[in-house]
């Protein structure tokens, strides 16, 4: 069997591939063919050129043949924030973590095809069998809050939080499951551990009952959120900036704090505010206001109620009928649950119509191509975790599996 892997791209090359974190990738969420997507021109380019013009309704007739003859040795994984057009042939949704372990636990499986980031197809062929074969559709697909954690930068705040701290520092990292692999393996290698949104709590209690500190990245957000929930004040919190020397924090305000919060955010979730949520009550009283853990600090304080998707999509499926829900977290999730709640009013706090711009980029042309490649023998963007990087990151996952 061939496997073509596209060329290996640094990562300042990554870093601009994959994060436009102030622009929408669309104005409109309906399916076009992949060369009148408007963002087109810095998503993978090496995708044959007989796919770049197909129709929508041609590529859901093409998918299906080969999802067909493929059969039982394939998996589609279709994470929540995925398009409607992709989400159709998902044999299984959910979050990022929960889609991993989904593709683990099934038996007789060749290939996973991943609707999703770069960092979670890394932690699916972490956890699936060796010789199973991890495929993301788009390698331009991957995410601006794990690249704003890169490895050589988690090293060095490592390696100067314990200068500034002096002999003796006890320091535990936790890496958010939107990570790199690395980042995982670099955790589980000094006694740290891996999280979720939903179990982050449990994570930091974990890692507080080992160490005086947490070190955690790379979002900003859930660790303060997190933290502030546990009852950890604001100020014992600090914020290490990779972008300046020493994190731009002293030696004072990093022996003070409890919690280190590497300066990273969801480019979606922090286009929520504060001002939308006083919006949202006074044009729909009675509005029950959900938004995600990654959303800012004062967002989180001004909503009724806070979680991971699987917590939202539950909160808002088990709701009564009649009721009305604001929602802080990715429009094309938001507008799949208007659909499957139809005796509900369920619309996005943002009135821009934003999906994230990373995943927005698995479009249907590049899971025709990579699925009619397999029918030929061909495996296409394939995502391999080295065997060091593997042993690692498993330690700590499986520390995050263990925690009660």
């Amino acid at each position: 069997m061939a496997i073509l892997t596209p060329k290996a791209l640094d990562y300042a090359e990554r870093l601009v591939m994959y994060t436009d974190p102030d622009t929408c990738p669309t104005d409109a969420l309906i399916p076009v063919p992949l060369s009148e997507e408007p963002a087109f021109v810095s998503w993978q380019q090496d995708i044959p050129r007989e796919y770049l013009a197909m129709t929508p309704e041609e590529l859901d007739r093409r998918i299906a043949y080969a999802k067909a003859k493929l059969g039982t040795r394939l998996t589609v994984l279709g994470h929540h924030y995925q398009r409607d057009q992709v989400i159709k042939f998902a044999d299984f949704t959910g979050d990022s973590f929960k889609l991993a372990r989904h593709a683990a636990e099934k038996e007789g499986l060749e290939y996973v095809l991943f609707c999703g980031v770069h960092f979670m197809a890394e932690s699916a062929d972490i956890l699936t069998a060796e010789k199973v074969k991890v495929i993301l559709p788009n390698m331009a697909a991957g995410c601006s809050m794990a690249d704003m954690a890169d490895p050589d930068d988690v090293y060095q705040a490592w390696d100067e939080i314990h200068e500034m701290l002096g002999e003796g520092a006890s320091v535990v990292p936790v890496t958010y499951m939107n990570s790199a692999a690395t980042l995982k393996a670099f955790v589980g290698e000094r006694e740290g551990l891996v999280c979720t949104s939903s179990n982050a709590a449990r994570a930091l209690t974990w890692a507080f009952e080992r160490g005086e500190k947490v070190l955690f990245f790379p979002d900003q957000h859930l660790g303060r959120n997190t933290g502030y929930a546990m009852g950890i004040p604001l100020d014992e919190m600090v914020l290490w900036n990779w972008r300046m020397p020493h994190g731009g924090v002293t030696a004072e305000q990093l022996k003070k704090a409890k919690i280190i919060l590497w300066q990273g955010h969801c480019s979606t979730h922090q286009r929520f505010t504060a001002a939308q949520i006083e919006k949202a009550r006074k044009e729909h009283p009675g509005v029950r206001v959900i938004v995600h853990p990654e959303c800012p600090w004062d967002v989180v304080q001004a909503a009724d109620d806070n979680g991971s998707t699987e917590k939202i999509v539950k909160a808002i499926s088990e709701a009564p009928a009649g009721t009305t829900w604001a929602v802080g977290t990715e429009i094309n999730l938001v507008n799949r649950l208007a659909a499957q709640n139809p005796d509900k009013t369920v619309f996005c706090l943002d009135p821009v119509v934003c999906p994230c711009s990373t995943m927005y980029r698995i479009h249907p042309a590049y899971i025709a191509w990579v699925l009619e490649a397999l029918l030929q023998g061909v495996v296409v963007n394939e995502v391999k975790v080295d065997a060091e990087t593997r042993k690692w990151s498993l330690v700590a996952l499986e520390r995050m599996l263990a925690l009660p």
